[in-house]
């Protein structure tokens, strides 16, 4: 440990001999060695640092049949009914929001545009989600305006959002959340964001790129203690990472990141402990419409807990969906 500016060196031992050699001439005087007393109250020992449990989910869309289902049942917060409790216990409750929102009357019902109707952002409310994933191959499904107005809607309510931003500064400065004294930085990037509607990208949506990635870690470690990535990639429906996932992965647990965590291929892929953090490849659906192939159906939810800045555990639950509506499994 490095001892602060302006302390004292510490004094080697001396042996009796030399101790009393060395009160000898105090001795001769008849005097007594002088005590000084403390000036004020002895500083009290710094408390030991709070665990802080942190709970990431998967895809998020809100959109579909998800959003049908919901509003026949009048109630925009039922997909995550079951689930909530979950999320909503932990100090920091994370997913990949797969939909972006949309001021259309009519929210996009069938396809692969997705875009939701804004009051199913109440179930994001219900399970406590404090921030999400907005970097994905549909994050410019509701156009140009889609990404300002659920950027807009989330900030409304509270939720943080990182891979996208107003500006292309912002979209990777991500975004810093505070709990127990310890602060958590969250940066999101997707393989894609054309999905096939675009020939080019906005810089407003953060695509994955090593060097960028390094470089914003390096900025978001001067703001947090701890930083967690986000990564959407893969190839869907595939059960193992392929070589992308696994480079970009490690090379954010290179630079200085405790946690990554993937979604895209809506199926579960492995879990790896890398270098003093850990990655999910994939947690799966969390909130989906999908039963086909086989998997679609099933995730996970992974619980990371930190002591201070450290890395203290991690599990995952598995969970599956019916009808939209998930709910722990065993």
């Amino acid at each position: 440990m490095v001892p602060r500016s302006g302390s004292r060196p510490a004094l080697g031992l001396v042996g009796r001999r030399e101790f009393l050699a060395l009160l000898a001439p105090l001795a001769g005087c008849g005097s007594r060695p002088r005590v000084e007393a403390a000036s004020g109250p002895s500083p009290l020992p710094a408390a030991p640092p709070v665990n802080t449990r942190l709970v990431f989910g998967g895809d998020v869309m809100l959109s579909r049949y998800v959003s049908r289902n919901a509003h026949q049942r009048n109630d925009p917060s039922w997909p995550f009914r079951r689930i909530a409790p979950v999320f909503e216990a932990a100090d920091i409750a994370f997913v990949n929001l797969e939909s972006p929102f949309t001021e259309r009357k009519r929210p996009f019902d069938k396809g692969m545009i997705f875009g939701a109707s804004p009051n199913m952002l109440e179930g994001l409310r219900l399970a406590g989600i404090d921030v999400v994933s907005t970097a994905n191959n549909h994050a410019r499904d509701c156009g140009d305006k889609g990404v300002e107005f659920t950027l807009q809607l989330l900030e409304d309510n509270g939720i943080a959002a990182a891979g996208t931003g107003l500006t292309e500064e912002l979209a990777h400065a991500g975004a810093v959340i505070e709990r127990n004294g310890t602060r958590f930085g969250f940066l999101a990037y997707t393989y894609d964001q054309r999905n096939g509607n675009y020939p080019d990208d906005d810089d407003r949506v953060a695509v994955m790129d090593i060097d960028r990635l390094r470089e914003d870690l390096s900025s978001l470690k001067q703001r947090a203690d701890v930083a967690i990535v986000s990564m959407h990639a893969g190839v869907e429906y595939q059960t193992r990472q392929n070589s992308r996932q696994t480079a970009f992965a490690r090379a954010a647990v290179d630079g200085g990141a405790a946690v990554v965590v993937g979604h895209h291929p809506h199926v579960v892929q492995p879990v790896e402990k890398y270098n003093g953090g850990v990655i999910f490849y994939s947690l799966g659906n969390l909130i989906f419409d999908q039963s086909e192939p086989a998997g679609t159906e099933r995730g996970l939810v992974a619980e990371v807990t930190f002591n201070g800045n450290r890395l203290l555990s991690y599990a995952v639950k598995p969970l599956i969906i019916r009808n939209t509506v998930p709910e722990l499994s065993s």
